[in-house]
């Protein structure tokens, strides 16, 4: 009788899509995000330099 060996790896493909999706709602929540967030570092770093 051959012993058959069980993955304990997971769903790999599963994994990657997460990863992949995850990655792509990083970039484009980044891309609305970004001028925001410049305009508060503008802000911050006008504030500290004319301090």
């Amino acid at each position: 009788m051959k012993q058959q060996l069980v993955s304990d790896r997971g769903d790999v493909p599963g994994w990657v899509l997460i990863t992949l999706m995850t990655a792509g709602l990083v970039v484009v929540i980044w891309a609305f995000a970004a001028p925001a967030l410049q305009g508060v570092f503008d802000q911050a770093m006008d504030r500290v330099v004319s301090f």
